[in-house]
């Protein structure tokens, strides 16, 4: 479910990612981009756009579920940008991320002159080699697909290779590896994260992430809390229930924004294969409790059309 943000976070803040994929040293000017085409149901979540029309454009799918008609909706998506866009590039190539090839479709009629051409190069996360000898943000993507069991280790390999190799932005790489474990392990605390990756507490605090997600949580969680500790400590006394409410408000802030991040992700593929979505449904899918919205984004791949997803609710939400 969180795999597809992580990706574009990776290449947001590492747009020398891709390059690394594709074994070429990193053009200066390239900027990572999510862009809409107007008039269509289309949207390219990952296009990197060449600083000059002399450049390449490169179109990036990070895809880890099969679906079969896949290529159909790449290829198309490309060729619509490739006529709107024309005057800013002079040629064009395109990368899909896969966990494995087992998630690759099975047919590749009738695109496979295409598949099989030098314009698309396919990835297999666990087939680019070990932790240790890829670059640091090639490891990065295969932090997002190992087993659970595995990740703390790895992520503390990371880490330590952080810390000690020459590498560009080092604090962007340690935010994203503690990203990564986060949304691995929810019901960790920041305590146990910290400690399963060797962190210190001054280290995480210098993170973006720590700074943008925590804070928002904390700040929602403490409005949140307030309310409910006036009302406690009317009962209580109002110390109490201010000291209460306030961390059961933390907990629920944090609750509630990993929700809503789910949601955005499922609606977000459903406008992808279907177009627009109603505001009514859209509502629908934002009420849904967090182990709907993973049932819900596991059901997707067997729906034809929104009628499908509106059924899916009457009788399984």
């Amino acid at each position: 479910m969180h795999r597809d943000s992580l990706f574009y976070q990776l290449f947001a803040q590492l747009p020398q990612t891709l390059f690394d994929l594709l074994g070429r040293d990193t053009p200066q000017g390239y900027r990572f981009d999510s862009v809409e085409l107007k008039q269509t149901a289309f949207r390219i979540d990952g296009v990197f756009v060449p600083p000059d029309p002399s450049g390449i454009v490169y179109f990036c799918e990070v895809q880890f579920q099969r679906d079969n008609t896949f290529y159909e909706r790449f290829f198309a998506e490309i060729f619509l940008y490739l006529r709107l866009y024309r005057h800013t590039f002079s040629d064009w190539q395109a990368v899909v991320i896969y966990p494995h090839r087992q998630a690759e479709q099975v047919s590749f009629d009738p695109y496979e002159v295409l598949v099989n051409s030098h314009r698309l190069r396919r990835v297999y996360l666990n087939e680019l080699g070990s932790l240790e000898a890829l670059p640091l943000s090639l490891a990065l993507m295969q932090l997002t697909v190992l087993p659970e069991a595995e990740m703390p280790t790895a992520a503390r390999l990371l880490a330590e290779r952080t810390r000690i190799e020459a590498v560009p932005r080092p604090e962007v790489i340690m935010e994203l590896i503690t990203t990564i474990v986060l949304y691995k392990f929810t019901k960790l605390s920041r305590e146990e994260v910290l400690r399963m990756l060797g962190f210190t507490t001054e280290e995480l605090k210098r993170t973006r992430f720590y700074q943008e997600v925590y804070a928002e949580a904390r700040e929602d969680g403490l409005q949140q809390g307030l309310q409910q500790g006036l009302q406690q400590g009317l009962q209580q006394g109002l110390q109490q229930g201010l000291q209460q409410g306030l961390q059961q408000g933390l907990q629920q802030g944090l609750q509630q924004g990993l929700q809503q991040g789910e949601a955005a992700v499922v609606l977000r593929q459903l406008r992808r294969r279907f177009g627009s979505v109603p505001n009514d449904l859209e509502e629908r899918i934002r009420q849904l409790s967090p182990d709907q919205i993973e049932a819900l984004a596991e059901a997707l791949l067997d729906f034809t059309d929104l009628e499908a997803v509106f059924d899916w609710l009457d009788h399984s939400a």
